[in-house]
């Protein structure tokens, strides 16, 4: 028997991403259908969505770990340990949770040291974003939306990345609630609050700007007004893992840049080195 864990299957994708970035993929034998980075795993067999799993297939896979993400993911974890697997489920809802789960994920399977290092370039690269931020002429007032209806502000890693890119959530009271239907707001609040960025990204849906847009009272919203309405692709900033603390923070930084600009702009602020 290895003295790590040798067989993993993957149930979200941040910690397929991971296992990856720390050269450790040729221990994932199995993934969620969802994920997309790197290319490469997208060879693994495929053996769940979010909330669903074929635990037969898995158990055919005979893995010694594994992962799972979530409250979401509870019954898919409960059913799996009843058949006597070995389950660690994550729940990171912030940056600083996101970085303890790379951590913690390099000493299960006996690599410490190179996750205390992409730990510490997952860092580094926020706090060129942040560095580049403070050259914005002022700090854009934004509206992140995870879910059109119920009306649904970002969860708290992702309003953390708005404020490392240069921005000011507008609903900063809620950034500590890590469920969902905690962070319903009305439509009426938003438009109080006039964000000059509204941010958009909804999970397995694309966004529409007309939707947005149209809504009763937010023609005079300073981001439906300016034009300042962006989709964040869910892959990158849904995920609490490091595409969130890489591609996910530069995209928003970049589109916050253009609203501090004034104007639909190439012009950004910032010449931040890109991680991968």
């Amino acid at each position: 028997m290895s003295r790590y864990p040798s067989r993993i299957v993957c149930l979200t994708e941040e910690t397929t991403e991971t296992l990856y970035l720390l050269g450790e993929g040729d221990r994932v034998v199995g993934i969620s259908g969802y994920t997309l980075r790197p290319a490469e795993a997208r060879r693994k067999p495929k053996v769940s969505s979010f909330i669903s799993a074929r635990f037969d297939k898995i158990e055919a896979l005979e893995p010694d770990l594994i992962l799972t993400f979530s409250d979401l993911q509870a019954d898919i974890a409960s059913e799996l340990i009843r058949r006597g697997l070995p389950v660690c489920a994550f729940n990171q809802r912030s940056i600083a949770e996101i970085l303890q789960m790379i951590r913690t994920l390099a000493g299960l399977v006996g690599c410490e040291a190179k996750g205390q290092a992409l730990a510490a370039s997952l860092e580094a690269g926020l706090e060129d974003i942040r560095a580049a931020a403070r050259l914005f002429p002022s700090r854009p007032r934004v509206f992140f939306e995870e879910w059109p209806d119920p009306l649904i502000s970002g969860i708290r890693w992702v309003e953390e990345l708005v404020d490392i890119a240069g921005g000011v959530p507008v609903f900063p009271e809620l950034n500590d609630k890590r469920l969902g239907k905690d962070r319903i707001v009305q439509a009426d609040e938003v438009a109080r609050r006039n964000p000059e960025a509204i941010l958009v990204s909804w999970c397995g849906k694309k966004m529409k700007a007309s939707t947005i847009s149209s809504r009763a009272g937010w023609g005079g919203v300073a981001a439906v007004r300016d034009g300042h309405i962006y989709e964040i692709p869910s892959t990158y900033i849904l995920q609490p893992g490091p595409a969130a603390l890489t591609e996910g923070v530069r995209q928003i930084h970049a589109r916050l840049a253009l609203v501090a600009s004034g104007a639909h702009s190439t012009r950004t602020f910032d010449g931040i080195k890109r991680l991968s």
